[in-house]
């Protein structure tokens, strides 16, 4: 019975320690799961058309982790929320964005993660709930969808009916005058002949004033040499003559100065007594013209006897 009894608390015993270790292990590994990956929460304002759970997601074209689960938001169906789970040590920051990519032509689409600037802290630090909330950017995709819209929204707009109409009456117009042109095929080629005459015309006259254009150059170019050299020789002469001249008045400095400072102070006592002289000849002359017997004899002229 002792026997007996031991096996059971060995057995007993054996038992507790290996649900123990499973425990231990268990544990282990939930906190080694936490502790390697964080959850995130993109809110996409678009279709995700292409991605499922599982579908990559990407940091700047490395795999950082996937996605766990995607649903439309309660509160606005436009919306798609997708909860992704990304290696712990992934530097999430605030300024980080998501959008939807695809890895080539016929690939899969995925979540590209871009952005992070060195400064901004990290999302986790700022955004304190289970999963932080990425903020999302307009991928390429819904960039072409939009401009697409765009462009079949204006085309609507150009092709109404009046727009129609009015291309329809410009077709037309362009019809008759096609048929007037064909109608008028004669007098459409004596135009054409009429002009290409001018152009022979136009083309000889120009040819006659480049050959004249091309002879005054020429005789231009004869000429100019000579020009040149009278004019060197002309240039040369006055420069001398220019040195002539301030050589003569170097000479003659003194007496130029001697001049100006004495000859042009007497002259205005003579130009005085000149101009007194001229006084005085003028009175001598209309004494003269007036009464020259008296003047010259110092008396009266006698009277003329005039008989009775």
């Amino acid at each position: 019975m002792e026997t007996k009894a031991n096996y059971v608390l060995i057995g007993a015993f054996t038992i507790i320690i290996a649900a123990a270790l499973l425990l231990f292990g268990l544990w282990a590994a939930k906190y080694s799961t936490e502790r390697s990956w964080q959850e995130y929460t993109i809110v996409f304002r678009e279709a995700v058309t292409g991605l499922s759970v599982g579908s990559p997601v990407q940091y700047n074209g490395i795999a950082v982790g996937s996605i766990t689960k995607l649903s439309l938001a309660p509160n606005d169906p436009r919306q798609v929320n997708a909860r992704i789970r990304v290696d712990a040590e992934t530097p999430i920051k605030t300024d980080t964005r998501a959008k939807l990519a695809i890895t080539s032509l016929t690939g899969p689409s995925i979540i590209q993660l871009t952005g992070g600037t060195p400064q901004a802290p990290t999302l986790r630090s700022v955004d304190k709930r289970e999963a932080p909330v990425i903020q999302t950017a307009p991928s390429a995709l819904q960039n072409i969808a939009d401009t697409a819209n765009r462009i079949v929204e204006r085309l609507d707009l150009v092709l109404n009916d009046k727009n129609m109409a009015s291309i329809s009456a410009t077709l037309e117009n362009l019809e008759k005058i096609s048929g007037s042109l064909a109608d008028g095929n004669q007098g459409l080629e004596a135009l054409l002949v009429s002009a290409r005459d001018a152009a022979r015309n136009l083309d000889k006259t120009l040819s006659t004033a480049n050959g004249t254009i091309q002879r005054i150059d020429k005789d231009v170019v004869q000429q100019l040499p000579p020009l040149l050299d009278k004019l060197e020789s002309t240039l040369a002469r006055l420069d001398s003559a220019a040195g002539n001249a301030d050589a003569l008045l170097g000479e003659n400095r003194a007496a130029i100065n001697s001049f100006a400072t004495d000859g042009l102070g007497q002259m205005g006592p003579t130009l005085s007594e000149l101009r007194g002289l001229i006084r005085d000849l003028r009175q001598v002359s209309d004494r003269l013209e007036g009464n020259p017997a008296r003047y010259l004899m110092g008396r009266d002229a006698p009277k003329e006897y005039e008989p009775e």
